[in-house]
């Protein structure tokens, strides 16, 4: 699971911009935005990079990872 879709609206970006900062269709950023589909690493750190965030923003934790900290 991704935290793109948040990371986005949090920062006022469309997924338009993103698909063409990123070089790759609007359908392909709208399937990682909905969980749909996973980024490659490679396009995760881009993501990240063009977003200006850590990586481990992008990445959302899962309910066991919540609750064994």
């Amino acid at each position: 699971m991704n935290r793109i879709k948040e990371i986005l609206k949090e920062k006022g970006i469309s997924q338009t911009w993103l698909a063409e900062k990123m070089d790759k269709s609007y359908p392909t950023i709208n399937e990682y935005a909905r969980n749909k589909r996973q980024p490659s690493l490679e396009d995760l750190f881009k993501i990240a990079e063009i977003l200006s965030v850590d990586v481990k923003d992008l990445i959302q934790s899962t309910d066991n990872e919540t609750n064994a900290r």
